[in-house]
């Protein structure tokens, strides 16, 4: 062993600390004729922190009486040695090992050095461990051939081709399903979906049977690819589909939308008795919930759970979500108490959901009640928490609570991180309730902790009274940047569009402003509406109204009065009538000015008494 203890001596003399408490708590008296085992020095080897601390620990434990190393702790040198690139160190261990143990390396030191290697990226010189193999086997065995492709695959799929060709089936080595496992899984990364089904006849062609690993493979690649009907025809080949076979196609249709085929294959393979794992359930109940199918998503939760699958705390946020989402948040309350009940805490995003889910609901004093209970239960509010429940509290006109909730947020370690929507939120709600220069003053105040939007957001109301060309000017400016602009500036530059005829420009605006959740008031659209009218374009004001109370948005008198006053200048009383009944239907009382717009139309028609008669029915 002289060439291994003259590499030895050129580390440090001296063992270090760790290694001298160690010696001296096990071996207190130079007459102990026990020995550490060699898991015991292997493990010692692989904890040091360089390649020299390992070499010292190995020459170290060469000193202890009744102890000789062996294959494992030459396995544990070798794998710290080529952590840290010392290939040439390992060269002369291999060279040296017969003579020490008497035995040549086994199978798993090259194995060790195998992946030491790729790990270094030394791709060419991994297929050289075979010489090495060939010197000291006589022979390599298939588990040094398949650990060598396996290093192969990962870096390039064609080297490993080539290797499994010449080195291997040159050889009469054909390998075993591990290769070929090895194999599929490098067409398929590279996305050589044809050659993998080639690969497949292969296997087929020679009387073998792929095991569920190959199948597996293909399929995944599959479906990554959008190829999801294929993969479900080449599962019907397979003799034993497994638990992966079906979170593999099951997440494939998950991810193409389709909510039918994840219930069907779920059912067989409850069927066969195998239950998917949590993300692939997961993904099924939000296929399920984002299809409003939400009492679907539970039934097939509560049948995953009955089969002995785990349920954790995201599979049933994503169901309280899907409740929230179809407006049944109570029931959404209920799988949380069940799901506290059942050992699975809730977290912040369980809390969130339920939140905003009440508060779109207008049920504020329930979602009050839910964020005092996270202060209670140790769940810290985040952004998300405030945001949700300031936006619901200021667009139902609870605006004090709101400022509440607010000054809470400032006083959080969690702050408004920069964004600026609950402080619009603020703005919306005085806004909303005509609290106009309220709402110019708060804007204004926020100046010190957004600078950069209430510094564009002035220049905008400045310029809507001279230029509403330039206020769209730094209007786009300011998105362009990301500034997210409150419902003052939008309803500024509504108002202009509007007024100057360019009703168009509105239009998109009103868009926008409901996909920054900035839902327009009423006197915001109806400047769009007279605007419509104006021009003469009643289909389209019509169209805006059905479409704004679809979104949730409530028409009032000043949304009709333009509507019906064009119909009656027009001499469309039938058609005003209609609008007229719809608009009482809904609750909205005519003012003096819809009044006169009727009766003056009415007096210019035959059958007077007959048309007044229709109001009165109306009315009643």
């Amino acid at each position: 062993m002289h060439k291994l203890w003259k590499a030895l001596a050129s580390c440090r003399s001296s063992a270090t600390p760790y290694l001298r408490r160690f010696q001296f708590q096990t071996y207190s008296s130079s007459y102990s004729s026990s020995a550490p085992s060699e898991e015991h020095v292997s493990q010692l080897i692989l904890d040091q922190k360089s390649a020299t601390q390992a070499l010292e620990c190995f020459r170290w434990a060469s000193t202890i009486p009744n102890f000789a190393h062996s294959q494992s702790t030459y396995r544990a040198l070798i794998h710290k040695l080529c952590t840290f690139r010392r290939f040439d160190i390992v060269k002369q261990l291999l060279d040296e090992m017969p003579q020490s143990l008497g035995a040549p390396p086994d199978d798993a030191i090259f194995v060790t050095i195998i992946r030491g290697l790729g790990r270094a990226r030394m791709i060419r010189t991994v297929i050289k461990v075979l010489d090495l193999a060939y010197k000291f086997h006589g022979s390599p065995s298939l588990k040094i051939f398949n650990s060598i492709l396996d290093v192969l695959v990962k870096e390039d799929i064609d080297m490993a081709r080539e290797f499994y060709r010449k080195s291997m089936m040159a050889s009469g080595v054909e390998g075993d399903d591990y290769t070929f496992g090895i194999l599929m899984k490098g067409l398929c990364l590279t996305n050589r979906i044809g050659e993998g089904f080639k690969l497949l006849q292969l296997i087929k062609s020679r009387g073998v049977t792929p095991n569920t690993v190959v199948y597996n493979t293909l399929l995944h690649a599959l479906c990554r690819n959008g190829k999801v009907g294929r993969a479900r025809s080449l599962m019907s080949e397979m003799e034993e589909p497994n638990d992966v076979t079906f979170n593999i196609l099951i997440s494939g249709y998950c991810k193409e939308g389709n909510s039918v085929q994840p219930l069907v294959l779920l059912e067989k393979s409850f069927s066969l008795g195998f239950v998917p794992d949590i993300v692939t359930v997961t993904k099924v109940l939000e296929i399920l919930c984002n299809a409003g199918s939400a009492t679907e998503a539970a039934e097939v939760l509560e049948r995953v759970e009955s089969m002995g699958g785990s349920l954790d705390v995201v599979a049933y946020n994503t169901l309280i979500k899907g409740f929230c989402g179809v407006g049944k948040v109570k029931i959404g309350l209920h799988f949380l108490k069940q799901m506290e009940s059942k050992g699975c805490l809730p977290n912040v995003d369980t809390y969130n959901a339920l939140i905003s889910g009440f508060c779109e609901s207008r049920m504020l004093d329930l979602a009050l009640d839910l964020f005092n209970d996270m202060k209670i239960d140790g769940i810290q509010w985040n952004f998300v928490t405030f945001d949700s429940l300031i936006r619901g509290l200021c667009s139902e006109g609870r605006i004090e609570d709101g400022f509440s909730i607010l000054e809470l947020m400032e006083e959080s370690k969690e702050g408004s991180r920069g964004h600026i929507g609950p402080y619009n939120s603020i703005i919306y709600g005085l806004f909303k309730q005509n609290r106009f220069d309220e709402a110019a003053e708060f804007l204004t105040k926020m100046g010190n902790l957004f600078p950069r939007a209430v510094d564009r957001s002035l220049k905008i109301l400045e310029h809507c009274k001279e230029s509403i060309e330039d206020a769209k000017r730094v209007y786009d400016q300011m998105t362009d940047e990301g500034g997210i602009p409150s419902i003052l500036v939008y309803d500024c530059l509504v108002h202009g569009f509007s007024q100057q005829g360019s009703i168009r420009e509105a239009v998109e605006l009103i868009n926008e402003m409901i996909a920054n959740n900035c839902f327009p008031i009423p006197s915001t659209f109806n400047a769009v509406i007279t605007g419509f009218c104006r021009q003469g374009s009643v289909e389209n004001a019509l169209k805006l109204v059905e479409d704004i109370t679809a979104r949730g948005c409530a028409p009032n008198t000043e949304t009709y009065r333009p509507l019906i006053d064009v119909l009656c200048r027009k001499g469309d009383l039938q058609k005003a009538m209609q609008i007229f009944r719809e608009m009482v239907d809904k609750g909205i009382l005519p003012d003096l000015f819809i009044w006169n717009s009727l009766l003056l139309c009415l007096s210019q028609e035959r059958g007077v008494n007959k048309n007044i008669l229709n109001i009165y029915d109306i009315l009643q």
